[in-house]
């Protein structure tokens, strides 16, 4: 019988108690008829589990108090959701959309940078619906590339503004990155304008419903990207375009037009990935990512190419080539030791995308296709 007050069920133990059976439940995601029961995928499973959870104890309870917002990185390299990009660096920030605040700092050098307010919560409703947006190209800088953003119900009389909701929650920022070794990220500081002085000491209510968003976040998520993945092997080895409706709901930017799909290869094939025409567009990148919709092991696999690291033909048109083994040509994705997996690919800032093309060849083949 669930007792009354939170400070009861903290007491008890009972939300404490509550919380360890939504996790356990967490794990039927992993274990749902659908999925791949392989080893190395159910292993990968259960980790992300644990990755969900440490993102999610930081988000819902770490800093979770809008009242004195700080940024935490939700995706890196050992956590990931929802085909995490690794050209990025991600940030996030808890809000209060009957609140102000401001975000200060440095623009950097990265190729793309935005802001988004958002409201709902994969914890709750499964949605990140957008309240406000802005990106690099409408910021005001100062000569040293300085900045400030109010975000607020209403704009402020100058400057940056970046509207809420009263519902709005909380503020994702993206930074993309076309050569991480010769860029520089922007720096980024946020406040509550007239807020208090130092929050106040935790207490039960606080925790249980931080136990309580904590474990729906790692429930919901984990059954969100598993749906995707499952549909996703309708159409195994091509990259059709993604709901792009249902991709700002999760949280996308609306910048961004992505592309998802499902990849299974045998040892001796390869898929190849074509655009006949590169389009104008800021930014784009292809990314290999398993089953759970993480990006694979970036830090020492090839398992993304960008605008910046990919070799185009005489022609401008654009050839990759994700298999198992090198085949020895210009963009070479890596599987990372993965049969199967899904892949997603992005356009930024184009103003008409171009579907690319895939088809699944022997590796003997390949040698033909040498440019």
């Amino acid at each position: 019988m669930a007792t009354d007050t939170p400070q009861q069920a903290v007491i008890s133990g009972e939300s404490w108690t509550r919380f360890c059976e939504q996790l356990r439940r967490s794990g039927e995601q992993i274990l749902r008829a659908e999925a791949p029961a392989d080893e190395q995928t159910r292993a990968e499973g259960f980790r992300y589990l644990t990755r969900l959870l440490r993102i999610a104890l930081e988000m819902h309870l770490e800093f979770a108090d809008p009242d004195f917002p700080g940024f935490i990185t939700p995706s890196h390299e050992t956590a990931k959701i929802g085909a995490d990009n690794p050209d990025n660096l991600y940030r996030y920030a808890r809000l209060n959309g009957e609140h102000e605040y401001r975000v200060s700092g440095q623009r950097g050098s990265v190729a793309y940078l935005s802001f988004g307010s958002q409201k709902g919560g994969y914890e709750t409703d499964g949605k990140m619906i957008q309240t406000g947006f802005i990106d690099a190209g409408q910021l005001q800088l100062d000569a040293e590339g300085n900045f400030e953003i109010i975000l607020s119900q209403h704009p402020p009389a100058s400057g940056n503004w970046l509207p809420l909701e009263p519902q709005s929650n909380a503020l994702i920022v993206r930074q993309t990155f076309l050569d991480r070794s010769s860029e520089q990220p922007a720096q980024l500081h946020i406040e509550r304008l007239n807020g208090g002085q130092a929050p106040a000491p935790l207490d039960a209510a606080r925790l249980q419903q931080s136990l309580q968003r904590v474990g729906g976040f790692v429930e919901n998520t984990a059954r969100l990207f598993a749906d995707w993945a499952q549909g996703y092997q309708q159409h195994s080895n091509q990259l059709p375009a993604a709901d792009q409706a249902l991709c700002q709901a999760v949280g996308g930017d609306p910048n961004i037009f992505y592309y998802h799909s499902y990849w299974a290869l045998a040892d001796d094939e390869a898929l190849l990935i074509e655009v006949d025409q590169m389009p104008a567009c800021d930014f784009w990148n292809l990314q290999i990512n398993n089953y759970w919709m993480e990006s694979l092991d970036y830090r020492y696999h090839r398992i993304c190419l960008n605008k910046h690291a990919a070799q185009l033909a005489a022609n401008g048109s654009l050839r990759m080539v994700l298999s198992h083994r090198d085949p020895g040509l210009a963009n070479w994705l890596e599987t990372a030791g993965h049969p199967h997996g899904t892949l997603c690919l992005r356009w930024v800032g184009a103003k008409q995308p171009v579907q690319p093309t895939t088809r699944v060849v022997k590796l003997n083949d390949l040698k033909e296709l040498a440019v």
